[in-house]
């Protein structure tokens, strides 16, 4: 699910009895407004891992809507459940190998391709895959605790970068190569206990929790916050430029606490980090408005 696109109508019913109660839970416990990208983002975190996780993330949600309804959000149109409806979304549905291989494996990707190149009916098309997966991905399919061990590990780092340093080729329409991949995807039933889960875990409660100690001082400052999360996407270097901006914006947004024009600096902040690839005039913008 694409939660870019047209939000879609919030149903009336649901597949199966315990999806319902997803639904049934949002229409009756949420504000109108966030409903259609609540609903968007539970069929994500199914898509993504199973009904227990969507289970969680309307728990989240529950908790940031008492938040917002203690500090004005009614008056504010629900601006601070409305944007952590869309981000908290995103951020429990990370791109990781595991969901990759899953993209790349669906009829409906083959289905497209062939589309795109206007391929007949009665034509092969191959596809080939560029991977390049860093030493953090890799280590980040694996069980936390080995996966720590061998990131530290100078012999399995030389490893990686010696056979996937310049990226590999692999054509996902053969059996071996579609194997390989579908064999990836299947790992989404250990998710839970990988490193990168865990790692994604512990980044989702620092951002949760600085989110529940601004709303009370700045409400404005806490949505500026949520929407920062929109600078994490993406998947290997992509994720880890903007996963490094993001980062900057969280400490910028402690540091603005107070000031008056706290909301409004962390906002031009992040849209410089969304213009410009580069860190420097973000970094620059930042380092003026925390002289200022």
């Amino acid at each position: 699910i694409d939660l870019a696109r047209p939000v879609p109508v919030v149903p009336e019913r649901a597949a199966s009895p315990r999806a319902q109660a997803l639904l049934d839970r949002i229409t009756r416990d949420f504000p109108a407004c966030a409903q259609p990208m609540l609903t968007a983002g539970a069929r994500r975190q199914i898509e993504f891992q199973d009904l227990a996780y969507a289970e969680d993330y309307l728990a989240r949600m529950a908790a940031i809507r008492e938040l917002d309804a203690r500090h004005g959000g009614e008056s504010k149109q629900w601006a601070l459940t409305c944007a952590a409806a869309r981000y908290l979304a995103t951020a429990m549905a990370y791109d990781d190998v595991i969901r990759v291989a899953d993209l790349k494996t669906r009829g409906s990707r083959f289905e497209r391709v062939r589309a795109e190149v206007g391929a007949k009916p009665d034509q092969l098309v191959y596809t080939t895959e560029f991977m390049h997966p860093r030493l953090e991905e890799i280590c980040g399919t694996l069980p936390a605790g080995l996966g720590r061990w061998l990131e530290r590990s100078k012999a399995f780092g030389g490893f990686v970068e010696r056979r996937l340093g310049k990226g590999r080729r692999m054509q996902s329409g053969t059996l071996g190569g579609f194997l390989m991949l579908y064999a990836l995807a299947g790992m989404r039933r250990f998710r839970r206990r990988t490193l990168r889960h865990q790692i994604e875990s512990e980044g989702l409660k620092q951002w949760l929790d600085l989110i529940a100690s601004l709303a009370p001082r700045d409400y404005d400052l806490a949505v500026e916050t949520v929407n920062c999360r929109r600078l994490v996407k993406g998947y290997s270097d992509t994720h880890a430029r903007g996963g490094g901006k993001y980062r900057q914006l969280l400490a910028a947004a402690s540091k603005l606490a107070g000031r008056p024009d706290a909301a409004a600096s962390l906002r031009a902040l992040r849209q410089a980090a969304l213009a410009d690839e580069k860190c420097g005039p973000m970094e620059r913008q930042l380092a003026e408005k925390l002289a200022a």
